[in-house]
């Protein structure tokens, strides 16, 4: 096999902006909380009272959970009459998950 020269490495790596944008997604998995969330999203789409009875946690909490994996594009919501219900935003979060799990399970 033959070795890159040092600039057609460079060249192949994503821009500084992207690399940024990759590890603030991957710090939203770096909560105990906000995982157990994405994971019971996996089964079903959910509201702020069950994900809350659940997870045995507040209300308040999950919310407080809720709106930062909102805020990246991990999670999406519909309001269905007084209720706001939570999905993973698309099935990219679940592969994420999919394949992290599988890669400790090795």
């Amino acid at each position: 096999m033959e070795t890159l020269e040092l600039q057609e490495l460079i060249d192949q790596m994503p821009l500084e902006d992207d690399i940024y944008l990759v590890a603030e997604l991957y710090k939203n998995f770096g909560d105990f909380t906000r995982v157990k969330i994405l994971y019971a999203l996996t089964v079903q789409e959910m509201c702020v009272n069950d994900l809350a009875t659940m997870l045995n946690m507040s209300q308040s909490s999950i919310s407080h959970q809720l709106r930062v994996l909102k805020q990246a594009r991990l999670i999406k919501y519909v309001k269905k009459g007084k209720n706001v219900i939570y999905s993973l935003a698309d099935s990219h979060v679940k592969t994420l998950l999919d394949q992290a799990y599988e890669h400790i399970k090795e």
